[in-house]
């Protein structure tokens, strides 16, 4: 008998915990983990929960493959002074949901860059008492 999350009933996904890591293809796992951290980013600011939700949905990958592009092309135009390095990662995160190649090595990106602002956060909070 499979125990399932409720939470992952209401957004319609199966839980994580249904899927047997053991079963998965590396192309699956990655997917998932992928999710996870998208998951994670939409928990710590809660008010891109709903627009990241809506561009990763299937069938927007029209419209994300553009704005990926463009985000890109805009964080190597950095030195214009509305225009950021910060387009780069966010353009490479939105492509990663169409490119199985981009998903590991980003998640794995992604989880480092978690930990290194939480422990930046942390060593910051103690500096401060």
């Amino acid at each position: 008998m499979m125990v399932s999350d409720p939470h992952s009933r209401l957004k319609g996904k199966p839980a994580h915990s249904d899927l047997a890591p053991s079963r998965l293809s590396p192309r699956q796992r990655a997917r998932l983990r992928l999710e996870r951290q998208f998951d994670a980013i939409g928990r710590q600011i809660p008010a891109i929960n709903r627009p990241l939700a809506t561009i990763r949905a299937r069938g927007w990958w029209i419209i994300r493959l553009p704005i990926a592009l463009l985000f890109i092309a805009g964080g190597l135009l950095a030195i214009l002074p509305f225009l950021g390095l910060w387009m780069l990662p966010v353009g490479l995160l939105l492509l990663a949901v169409d490119l199985p190649l981009l998903r590991a090595p980003l998640s794995n990106a992604m989880i480092r860059t978690r930990r290194r602002y939480e422990i930046w956060r942390r060593t910051r909070r103690k500096n401060r008492r």
